[in-house]
């Protein structure tokens, strides 16, 4: 069965991205062990800024990066593990300047976002620094994520 690396795994949207994908695929999560794991997926305990050596064992078909905020945490993923087939990284629309046509679209630029400030600086540096290692990497941009299990304050910041 094909491996694939989802980072985190044990809140909101990395949950449900393990949860997802463990009955099609051998799932493993890089996580702290901070909180209750999901079953059915192997751990892979570390901070993914002092990896080492602990990733190079695996080959895995596709990395699915949920919890990358900014450039050192994609690099410091990409210099652990051994080349992938597909790289997705879930950034955020934030990478687009609030003065952009909405909706949004991909081929629109993206830079500093007054509202989302250095968030969105630093998830744009974060794609770019993807692309530079990755350059068929595929990059979600969803505008909110919430939902049952989140961890931050979305509905009340929208509706603010």
């Amino acid at each position: 069965m094909k491996k694939i690396l989802i980072t985190g795994g044990t809140v909101f949207v990395s949950r449900f991205v393990a949860q997802y994908f463990k009955n099609q695929y051998e799932v493993y999560v890089l996580n702290r062990n901070t909180k209750s794991q999901l079953d059915g997926v192997h751990l892979i305990e570390a901070n993914r800024h002092d990896l080492k050596d602990k990733l190079k064992q695996f080959h895995f078909e596709a990395v699915i990066d949920v919890c990358a905020y900014n450039e050192t945490d994609i690099k410091d993923l990409c210099d652990a593990i051994n080349q992938v087939k597909d790289y997705i990284f879930i950034s955020s629309s934030a990478v687009y300047p609030e003065n952009n046509k909405q909706p949004f679209k991909e081929e629109q630029e993206i830079g500093y976002n007054s509202i989302w400030k250095e968030y969105g600086l630093h998830k744009v540096h974060a794609e770019q620094y993807l692309l530079s290692r990755y350059p068929h990497a595929y990059i979600l941009r969803p505008p909110y994520l919430y939902g049952p299990m989140q961890n931050l304050y979305r509905e009340p910041f929208v509706f603010e």
